[in-house]
């Protein structure tokens, strides 16, 4: 059993789980079952210590997530130990997602998550698909211009977090890595299988239906979410699994059924 696998062929090692931070910095427009507020400074570190200790290594994060990324660039400490995930083309206005995959937004809104990062290099950078995800790779600037800023430096490996199968088989063709919706009612089965053949990277996005899955009562929702792990992390092509929460019990507890669906892998 192994909590930490390649992603790919993109040089990068991430944990099976990984830590989305939507809940960082957005609680508008958003699609959970139950309505949150933001956590203040010290909820957001004790959340990246204890996930640390649990050996989650990766951080997903968006312009889109309203303050997440200054929130994650100020209270990160020990960079070098976490593979930061970001995204480009789409921005959240505090009401509606706005969407510009052209060359110029690209490299500024690259530009502008490594300041607010704090970084000097994003590990990963996923296009933000708006859906027309044929569209956005083979008609925009966004693939070549991402490929120019991985080629200076600033980015390490680029990929989609696609909204259709089409465009999940597309991406992996062109992009190094690829993000999926795998769940208990959706998988995107053809995409995964065309990237895992090219030894492209995987990530999958609402393994448990942005919450939904854990939205239901005790047993039942112990034993939705141990299926989902088991779903997902039961894939040996699947690397990592995105799961976005504030509260340190669910995050243990993820953790644990991660590890206990991996062992049944293996």
């Amino acid at each position: 059993m192994n909590f930490l696998k390649p992603l790919g062929a993109t040089g990068l090692q991430v944990s099976a789980l990984g830590l989305g931070t939507v809940k960082f910095g957005r609680n508008s427009g958003v699609k959970y079952p139950t309505a949150f507020d933001l956590p203040d400074d010290n909820a957001v570190r004790n959340l990246l210590a204890i996930a640390r200790e649990l050996r989650i290594n990766v951080l997903d994060t968006a312009p889109a997530y309203g303050s997440s990324e200054q929130r994650i660039g100020q209270l990160l400490t020990n960079r070098h130990d976490w593979v930061l995930v970001s995204k480009v083309g789409e921005e959240f206005d505090g009401t509606h997602s706005l969407f510009d995959f052209s060359a110029t937004h690209t490299r500024a809104s690259i530009e502008r998550s490594l300041q607010r990062l704090r970084t000097d290099v994003l590990d990963l950078v996923l296009i933000h698909s708006n859906g027309d995800d044929e569209k956005i790779l083979q008609h925009s600037d966004c693939v070549q211009t991402l490929r120019d800023l991985q080629q200076q430096g600033l980015v390490r490996a680029i990929g989609m977090s696609v909204k259709t199968e089409i465009g999940g088989v597309l991406a992996a063709e062109l992009l190094d890595a690829v993000m999926v919706t795998y769940n208990l009612q959706q998988q995107d089965q053809v995409a995964v299988a065309k990237a895992h053949a090219l030894g492209k990277g995987i990530l999958v996005k609402k393994g448990l239906m942005s919450g939904h899955v854990q939205a239901t009562t005790s047993d039942t929702t112990q034993d939705l979410v141990s299926q989902s792990m088991e779903m997902v992390l039961g894939n040996a092509a699947i690397h990592t699994m995105i799961v976005g929460t504030l509260n340190a019990a669910h995050l243990r507890r993820n953790v644990e059924l991660a590890l206990a669906a991996l062992a049944k892998q293996s």
